[in-house]
């Protein structure tokens, strides 16, 4: 079978401008972007710019993976981001194949347990919160959404009419639905009256489009200015593109969302590391509480596999008294 030719960088530009050309060239993700070429830079810098890595190979990638492991301590998840990034490097931009001979000193993935808040902990960090940051969190808890697939809804991802939220382009670039909860309808009402109001008056002074991935984007084409388009919560100025150049309105930062989660629960007083994520973890395990079937459970969540799921399970609110022993079934099955 005939093989698809590689891309090849402009050889004119340096290294990491290739880099990005080839991850452009791709359609990597901005923020994926940004983490390869640290990893790419840091792999670069550990044995010295003065050498360029087209003259190392397999053996200086695993000593450089392995420090990470022994001398950083990094997490397993760490040490393998580090390992793709540096494989991209060789197999796309420098087109030198040399994943099959890396071997390098692997970190130790150490499973943990997710913290899990209970109905009334959730109830409590809630209430110490307001504004769009409450609207968000109760979206976290209330739908099982990631932070990034809060923060990305699009006004189109909404439907009233079928009591759906619909992430797109989530994790592993799946999209999925998820049940509306009924008490934010009015809330979600309220913002989508404030997105119409800021879209409106972005279209009057000349903008309004909103980014797309750019496959929507060549087929969109005007109807990227559509209110459906624009972020649920968006920022509150407009930025410049750093890879397009064009003026737009993103959505809101991450980081204000997890800040917001991270001073309500200190004001609790709760001990629980409680991050944005936690709610996440929360709405998995308080609807398997409710008898909500793990498979289902498992779509909501968007989970490739259910081992993911399962691991809610430890954290059950579990009725151990409520087992009968196998020795009372014994003894009342008795007949004598």
């Amino acid at each position: 079978m005939e093989t698809k030719p590689k891309f090849t960088p402009n050889p004119d530009l340096k290294l990491m401008d290739q880099v990005r050309q080839v991850l452009r060239y791709h359609h990597y993700a901005f923020n994926t972007e940004k983490t390869y070429c640290k990893w790419i830079l840091r792999y670069i810098r550990y044995f010295g710019i003065q050498r360029h890595p087209r003259t190392r190979g397999a053996k200086e990638v695993e000593t450089f993976l392995s420090h990470l492991a022994t001398s950083q301590k990094v997490s397993a998840a760490t040490q393998r981001q580090a390992l793709n990034a540096v494989i991209f490097l060789y197999k796309q931009v420098l087109h030198i194949d040399i994943n099959d001979k890396i071997a390098p000193i692997r970190a130790k993935r150490r499973p943990r347990l997710p913290v899990v808040m209970s109905v009334d902990e959730t109830r409590t960090v809630l209430n110490r919160m307001q504004g769009p940051h409450l609207l968000m969190s109760e979206l976290l808890y209330g739908a099982g959404l990631r932070l990034m697939e809060c923060v990305r809804l699009r006004v189109n991802s909404i439907d009233f009419e079928r009591g759906m939220i619909y992430v797109r382009f989530g994790k592993g670039g799946k999209d999925r639905g998820v049940p509306l909860p009924k008490s934010l309808a009015e809330k979600l009402n309220t913002q989508l009256e404030m997105v119409r109001r800021i879209h409106t008056a972005d279209l009057a002074e000349g903008f309004g489009e909103a980014w797309l991935p750019e496959g929507f984007a060549r087929k969109m084409g005007p109807g990227a200015c559509d209110l459906g388009w624009q972020y649920l919560f968006p920022a509150k100025k407009r930025s410049v593109d750093p890879r397009s150049g064009l003026e737009r309105r993103h959505h809101v930062l991450a980081s204000g969302l997890q800040k917001a989660v991270r001073v309500a629960a200190l004001r609790t007083g709760l001990t629980k590391r409680i991050t944005s994520h936690t709610f996440r973890h929360s709405y998995a395990t308080h609807l398997l509480d409710n008898g909500v079937n793990i498979r289902i459970v498992q779509e909501l969540m968007g989970h490739a596999d259910v081992k993911t799921t399962e691991i809610y399970t430890h954290v059950m609110q579990k009725n151990l008294a409520a087992v009968a022993s196998p020795l009372d079934t014994l003894r009342n099955d008795d007949p004598t």
